[in-house]
Formats: C-alpha cells, sequence, structure tokens
C-alpha cells in the first residue's frame, strides 16, 4: 500500500506499522508523530475585530448584545478612514459616523477597555466609538451603550493622538478543521492505504534574529523539544530562562510562528504559536513552522517532539579539525583554523558560534587545542540549580566542551579555582554540608559566603575545605574531574583556559 511520510510517498506492506514506515525518517524516540486520515476545514467569522490605527493595531471582542449586532451590521463600514476626535485621561474617542441609536442621557460605569457607542452633543448623526482608558462614570448619550472590551493591542491606547486615523477594520477569522488525524508516541499504530504521517516539526529561522534563532537551535539541539506550557494559543518551552537575548525581528505572531521572549518574566523562553496573536516588542521572531502543525496542535505539557530546523546548527566545537572542515563545507563555510590546526586537533573554540551569523560570514575560524588538553569530567544531578549554573558559566549547556578560566593558582596549594558570575550565583543556595571532600572534587561557593558563583577544582583530600576553600557550609559539590589532574596542572597559571567535556570526543 501507498502512504505519504514527510511530503514522500513510500510504499509499504499492508497492515504495516508506524516503526517500520518512519525508518530513515527524522524521529527521536518518544517524540510525537502525527498520522492524517482525512481533511476538511471551515473558515468562519468571529467575534473579534481588528482595529488597525496609525499608533499601531487593537483587537476588539464584540459581546453578544443588540448593539454588538448593529455595529456589525451598520456601523463597522463607517470606522474605516475615521479620525481619533478626542483622547482623555478616561476616553479615546473614534469618529464620527451616523446611526439610528435613541438618545439616552443617564450616567453609567465603564470598565478600563470597554468599548461603547457615544452621541457628540446626543445627536445620532454623530454618534463615536469610545474606549475607556480607566474605570469611570460618565453620561455619553447612548445609554451604556457597551458593545465590547479591547484584548489585545492594549498598550496602544497611550500611543493614540488625537488626529489619527482609522486604516481600516476588519474581522478576524477561526479557521477550524474537521480533519481526521491522530498525534500519538504509539510506533506499533497501524497504518491504511492513503494516510499521510509526519515525524517532526520543521522551522525555517529567521535570518534577522540569529541570536533567537540560535537559542532555537541550542533548545531543539537534542533533537527535540520537550513541551512546558500548552494552551489553546501556544506551546512553550521553559528548559534554558536564565539568558541574555537581545530584542530583534519584531512581528505579528501568526499560527507557526515561533518567537523567543527577549525581556521581562520568562526571558527565554520559546512559543510555537496555535493561534494568531498580535506583535509584542517582547518577543523577537525565530522561525516559522513549515510542517508539524498538527503535532503541535495536539501536544500536551511534557511531551516531546522532533525537531528539525532549516538551516541545521553550524557548530562545530568538539569535533576534530578536519572533521570540522568537512562539516562546515557541507553548510557552505569556509573554516579558517587557528591554535593547534592539525587535523586530530580538537576544535574548542568557533568564532562567529551562532549558526545565522556563521551562514553570513561565510567562514569561521575554528580554535584547536590537542585531544588531551580537553578533560574529562562527571557532573551530579543532585543539585539541578548549581548544576545548571556551572553549565551556564563554563558553556556546557549549549556546545559540547567547556570553558573554565583560572582565577588563582599556586605551586603546592590545595586546589584551584576559576572565574564564575556573583550575580548568577547570588542564587546558589546552601546544601547539605560535606563530611570530606576528596581530590579531583568540583565545587562552588554558595550564597551563604562572599565570592558566591566562584568554582574550584580540590587537589588534596580535606575534611575542613572545600574546593573553592570555603567551610562546608559555604560549598555545594558538584561533581568530578575524572581525568589526569597532574597533567591538567602542569605548568598551568592564572587567567589560563581550561578546556572541558562531559562527553568522549
Amino acid at each position: 500500500m501507498k502512504i505519504i511520510v514527510n511530503g514522500k510517498e513510500k510504499s509499504v506492506k499492508a497492515g504495516s506499522t508506524l516503526k517500520s514506515a518512519i525508518a530513515g525518517e527524522p524521529y527521536e524516540k518518544g517524540a510525537l508523530v502525527s498520522v492524517h486520515l482525512s481533511e476538511e476545514k471551515v473558515v468562519t467569522e468571529t467575534s473579534d475585530f481588528e482595529l488597525v490605527t496609525e499608533a499601531g493595531t487593537m483587537v476588539m471582542r464584540l459581546n453578544d448584545s443588540p448593539l454588538a449586532d448593529l455595529w456589525r451590521s451598520k456601523a463597522l463600514e463607517s470606522m474605516k478612514g475615521v479620525n481619533t476626535r478626542w483622547v482623555t485621561h478616561d476616553i479615546v474617542a473614534f469618529g464620527s459616523f451616523p446611526t439610528d441609536l435613541e438618545v439616552d442621557r443617564g450616567s453609567y460605569r465603564y470598565r478600563t477597555y470597554d468599548c461603547f457607542f457615544a452621541l457628540g452633543g446626543f445627536d445620532n448623526h454623530t454618534t463615536y466609538l469610545m474606549v475607556a482608558r480607566d474605570s469611570h462614570s460618565g453620561s455619553y448619550g447612548a445609554g451604556q451603550g457597551v458593545i465590547g472590551r479591547i484584548t489585545v493591542g492594549r498598550h496602544i491606547l497611550d500611543s493614540i493622538r488625537e488626529g489619527d486615523r482609522i486604516l481600516g477594520v476588519r474581522p478576524l477569522m477561526s479557521e477550524t478543521s474537521t480533519e481526521n488525524v491522530v498525534v500519538t508516541d504509539d510506533l506499533s499504530y497501524k497504518l491504511e492505504e492513503g494516510y499521510r504521517v509526519e515525524t517532526a516539526v520543521s522551522i525555517g529561522l529567521d535570518e534577522g534574529s540569529p541570536e533567537s534563532a540560535e537559542h532555537l537551535l541550542v533548545l531543539s539541539s537534542r533533537g527535540y523539544i520537550k513541551a512546558s506550557e500548552s494552551t489553546g494559543s501556544f506551546v512553550s518551552c521553559s528548559d534554558d530562562l536564565d539568558v541574555e537575548i537581545p530584542s530583534e525581528r519584531i512581528a505579528i505572531r501568526d499560527r507557526g510562528s515561533v518567537a523567543v521572549r527577549s525581556s521581562g518574566l520568562g526571558t527565554g523562553r520559546l512559543y510555537l504559536y496555535k493561534e494568531r496573536r498580535q506583535l509584542s516588542p517582547q518577543h523577537s521572531n525565530a522561525g516559522t513552522v513549515t510542517q508539524g502543525m498538527a503535532i503541535l496542535s495536539h501536544a500536551k505539557a511534557g511531551d516531546r517532539f522532533t525537531v528539525v530546523t532549516d538551516p541545521p546548527r553550524a557548530l562545530s566545537v568538539g569535533m576534530t579539525q578536519a572533521a570540522g572542515a568537512e562539516f562546515l563545507k557541507a553548510a557552505g563555510i569556509r573554516q579558517v583554523r587557528t591554535g593547534d590546526v592539525s587535523d586530530d586537533a580538537i576544535i574548542a573554540e568557533q568564532s562567529p558560534e551562532h549558526t545565522m551569523s556563521a551562514l553570513k560570514a561565510g567562514e569561521v575560524e575554528t580554535f584547536g587545542v590537542p585531544r588531551d588538553k580537553v578533560f574529562r569530567i562527571k557532573l551530579s544531578e543532585d543539585d539541578p540549580v548549581s548544576v545548571r549554573y556551572f553549565r551556564k558559566i563554563t558553556g556546557l549547556n549549549h556546545k559540547p566542551v567547556g570553558t573554565l578560566k583560572v582565577q588563582f593558582t599556586f605551586e603546592g596549594l590545595p586546589m584551584v579555582t576559576f572565574y564564575g558570575d556573583e550575580m548568577k550565583g547570588k542564587n546558589l543556595y546552601p546544601q547539605e554540608p560535606f563530611k570530606k571532600v576528596k581530590r579531583g572534587d568540583i565545587g562552588l561557593t554558595n550564597q551563604a559566603r562572599p565570592h558566591h558563583g566562584l568554582i574550584g577544582i580540590r587537589l588534596k583530600d580535606s575534611k575542613e575545605y572545600g574546593p573553592t576553600g570555603e567551610e562546608p557550609y559555604g560549598t555545594n559539590l558538584i561533581g568530578k574531574f575524572v581525568d589526569d589532574l597532574d597533567k591538567l596542572m602542569d605548568g598551568l597559571s592564572d587567567d589560563d583556559n581550561v578546556y572541558i567535556t562531559e562527553e568522549s570526543l
């Protein structure tokens, strides 16, 4: 029988399962797969209307009152081209346009962001649409006249000035699908003739947001993303929040948009949108989903889904200089070797490191070091906060080879210390005090002591002092240096770089 897998026709045996059908396709174990059986789409008008002004765009959601129906049927067409007539502390008024509303001089209460009718001079030939900027009471001639509320773009009300025009008013459409689709991680699911299968969420990266795109590449570097939250509007991933990401290309967040929060609470959170949302200055566009929306639409918190990006990540760190040359060449990037330039040297640093910047430049420098100068460590997961801090400081959170910069070393000292980050280290809460530390133990100074965030490796066993020279209560142990400590210390000086890895290179 014939099926479609990731857009390609395949012939499989009758009764085949997903496992056999997706062999050779991009897929990470335990991730969701969508199986499309049939599809029928219906587009309907919603109760949401975009008000496009010279200051920006707002969305008004109508209520179910007769006045809202009046606005939709008669006043809607009169709104385009009208001006902002007044802007006060309490209201913004758009108009005027004629209606057949009856005059009502009573005083009524309005909540912030209420949208309501008003009659200028108590004359329905000069009707206005008003938006409450603050909660207040007033007599506007059309009774209470509330027809809806501003739900999106509320910040626009602070930017609108008298004379700004309404450029357009348009209803937002809702596309509902009667698509018969199954989303599952059960690879024993049996297929039938004509089924269409998607194994991954494919994302085209945004060239205008190189750092946001790199953040997406880091989050998906394991081949998949795990959903931290799923709502009717988006799926988000909060796996990497303590990051610094500049504001980049701002765009309306359409269905399929992928955005990264660049400021405020949750900086670094990744959003993959299921529904259209207004642009936000706190969100930079990182890319657009080109395949796999059904997977996103059904993903729940805790689910994982395979991610394929275009372009793929172009990071050669951890490869040999020779393997890095081939890898970069395939991406269309010229390699310039520095440091140890021999073929079997390990690439410890790449500049530029970000994929979009490397592709734009067309070449990168790869700094090589001898293989025996990349030292193995093993981290414990007993204290996730401290281990996360260590990976952040060294770069191991986003690449296979990290860097420690020597802060202080001296012959005969029982430890060697490395620079940390005092600001980020302020959240290193004390662990259970150690009874004894051994040669090779890696530790941090916690918030109970000055210089929190300092990193150290113990060179001699001790019951009194940890890897950074602190007493037990000021020390958080995070792992072990499992390589040759004598080779590490041979000729080591202050401000030297030490390269470390958790992998077998």
